[in-house]
């Protein structure tokens, strides 16, 4: 074979400045597009193989192998695929922007199923030149009679093509790294990269320290050497022995050919154990999901997101028509007091990562679960690190939303009491999704549940159903069970109902659902006081009167002009005061309030909130009428104060100051008891 030179034929001018800043966001792509070619080496021989028109060993092991050295700053990607005749290197190699496996599947496409080749061997090649100041490729073909090739070139536009010397099917690509780029030498770098981008990729991929297996094989060496003249010397002594009349070893030289058999021995058994593969080739989403068991989902999703809390339950994705997808869907278990609401749906391209939490495949919502999506079909760019715009894309985001809508819902008809035990963990997420997708919200509207304070779940037309005679189309509802528990007791006593809504999420829920159906209306438990509440109505007369006499005595003891007061008639004698806020006034206040927080100031939220609060007080209870019958009295502005502060505490909490005053007043009122 005569040697040759030439230029790079290209289809653009400077394209390696181009490859190098611009194609691939990340350097150490070039681990993941030199194995990816590898694998789509093996996969062409193995259809070849299996269709008769190539010629291969039995059963050979197909892997491919990733080395380096940190003494000679190289790294090798080596395969025991189809290899490439001369005329294949210069049209695939030499003329970039070609692929190979392009090439394959126009060829092969009627023949076989071709889904599994990879992608490009043009520009995947040349991500090499981002780390390398010198790339080589020794190749020999499948083909009979074919001749070694070698290729090699400085990363710039020139290359050198001759005669090489490789003697077994397949193709070695060395990298001579640049001296920015030596972390790629480093045993733990590559594993790390490999790990990241190749883990289940669908060849096994071994990875070998070109130095210290030198150093292995000199020490076998090494130990051969000493078995082979230890021999010697026992069969010189023997010898000698033998003229004296002696012919037993000695002791001390038994013991060393011993030690040496034993080192000898050791290296074996060491040979023996074999390396193993980096990655698994038969990842649990290629498999049907009449094959896994809940362990092996439960141990892949430990292994892959290091999570070691067992997740609420997955959805196996497996859909063939009309576009190839699959995948594992996994809901984590999540403590809100300390994990973030942040999961990772990694994206594969045919058992090849692509990336992380790619919106425009994932739906927002979803964001929040973990696991793997593995879709052949995606429109991925030349660099295989974005999507294409595409209308396909939009129809694999629906299809993943309608898969995780079904498995909801077949939970809910089939599994009730698994979908009630899981339902604290899921309502954020499902009622964030019903809020950004307007298609999951119609799927799941009829599968909501809530709650309720006898720790039953009931859907929203349950709830309205259950509670019409005494409050038609109003649902009441808990925010805090805690600062409203004097509330939730009343609720209990006159056989009211309410429902827990506790969460972030539930302020814009509720808002979605009046907007919804506008004949149904929330409110929060404390907001009003139930007509179920009170006894016997006071006279409109009556009513105003004790509410200005009130609203005077309690301005002046609490030292507040604005004060909203209001005299009810309520049943429980004992209940003497409550501070109410009607659902309007209390949203606008929490807007606001959010605004303020958001740096939007100017808003007044505290302000508005703080006078938009009603003090309710029951003209039945003792203290109110004494308060009544002695405006001047010596213990009316405590019980004013007391009465008012006992409101709040049931509402929300006192601040320090109002607090302290509290205390000491409390103790005021204690002392004179004694």
């Amino acid at each position: 074979m005569a040697t040759q030179k030439g230029n790079l034929s290209i289809n653009s001018e400077n394209i390696f400045p181009i490859i190098k800043k611009w194609l691939y966001s990340d350097h150490d792509i070039f681990i993941r597009e030199l194995i990816s070619n590898g694998v789509d080496a093996i996969t062409k021989i193995k259809r070849l193989d299996s269709m008769g028109e190539a010629k291969i060993e039995d059963n050979p092991k197909f892997k491919v192998t990733v080395s380096s050295s940190p003494k000679e700053k190289t790294i090798t990607f080596e395969d025991n695929g189809i290899g490439m005749t001369r005329e294949e290197v210069e049209k695939y190699i030499n003329e970039i922007a070609f692929s190979g496996a392009s090439d394959f599947l126009e060829k092969y496409k009627d023949k076989d199923q071709s889904e599994q080749i990879i992608g490009h061997f043009g520009l995947g090649f040349y991500s090499a030149f981002m780390v390398a100041d010198k790339v080589t490729i020794d190749t020999l073909s499948y083909k009979e009679d074919a001749e070694p090739v070698h290729w090699e070139s400085d990363g710039g536009l020139t290359y050198e093509i001759s005669k090489g010397n490789k003697d077994e099917r397949g193709t070695v690509i060395t990298l001579y790294l640049a001296d920015d780029s030596l972390e790629f030498c480093n045993e733990f770098k590559v594993k790390e990269v490999i790990n990241k981008y190749c883990s289940f990729m669908p060849v096994e991929i071994y990875y070998i320290n070109e130095d210290k297996a030198k150093e292995e094989v000199d020490k076998e060496i090494e130990a051969k050497a000493k078995v082979i003249e230890a021999e010697k010397k026992a069969k010189k002594k023997a010898e000698e022995d033998d003229l004296v009349g002696d012919s037993d070893t000695s002791e001390a030289e038994a013991e060393e050919i011993e030690e040496v058999d034993a080192e000898d021995t050791e290296e074996e058994e060491e040979d023996e154990n074999e390396p193993k593969p980096l990655n698994d080739i038969h990842p649990l989403w290629t498999k049907a999901p009449a094959d896994c068991k809940d362990e092996d989902y439960i141990d892949f999703y430990q292994h892959v997101f290091l999570d070691f809390k067992k997740p609420l339950f997955w959805i196996h994705l497996n859909m063939d028509y009309p576009f190839n997808l699959k995948g594992i869907l996994y809901f984590p278990r999540i403590n809100p007091n300390m994990d973030k609401l942040e999961g990772t749906v990694k994206l594969y391209n045919n058992q090849v990562f692509v990336a992380d939490n790619i919106k425009e495949v994932i739906p927002e919502f979803l964001l929040v679960l973990k696991g793997v999506i593995d879709c052949p079909d995606l429109p991925l760019n030349v660099s295989r690190s974005a999507l294409q715009n595409d209308g396909f894309v939009a129809k694999i985001s629906d299809y993943i939303t309608k898969k995780v809508a079904d498995k909801l819902i077949g939970m809910y008809k089939n599994h009730k009491e698994d979908y009630e035990g899981l339902w604290d963990d899921l309502s954020p997420f499902i009622k964030f999704g019903c809020l950004r997708d307007n298609k999951f919200d119609e799927k799941m509207k009829d599968y909501m549940i809530f709650k309720n304070l006898e720790e039953k779940y009931l859907t929203l037309p349950e709830y309205l159903e259950a509670a019409k005679e005494k409050h038609e189309n109003t649902v009441y509802y808990i925010s805090d069970a805690e600062t409203q528990a004097n509330y939730i007791q009343m609720f209990k006593d006159e056989g009211l109902d309410a429902i827990y809504l506790t969460h972030n999420i539930d302020n814009p829920y509720i808002t979605m659902m009046e907007a919804r159906d506008d004949k149904v209306k929330f409110m929060r438990i404390d907001s009003d006081v139930s007509a179920s509440f009170k006894g016997e109505a006071l006279s409109e007369e009556d009513e105003k009167k004790f509410t200005d006499a009130l609203t005077e005595t309690f301005k002046k003891a609490l030292g507040k002009e604005s004060i909203k007061l209001k005299v009810e008639s309520l049943k429980d004698e004992n209940v003497s005061s409550m501070l109410t806020q009607s659902e309007a006034d209390r949203r606008m206040a929490e807007m606001m309030k959010m605004y303020a927080d958001a740096g939007m100031g100017g808003m007044g939220g505290l302000d508005y909130g703080a006078n938009a609060e009603t003090l309710i007080l029951n003209s039945n209870n003792k203290l109110v009428k004494y308060v009544l019958d002695n405006p001047e009295g010596d213990m009316t502005e405590t019980i004013c104060c007391q009465l008012y502060d006992l409101a709040v505490l049931a509402n929300k909490p006192l601040t320090a100051e109002e607090l302290t005053r509290f205390v000491a007043r409390s103790n005021e009122i204690l002392g004179k008891l004694i």
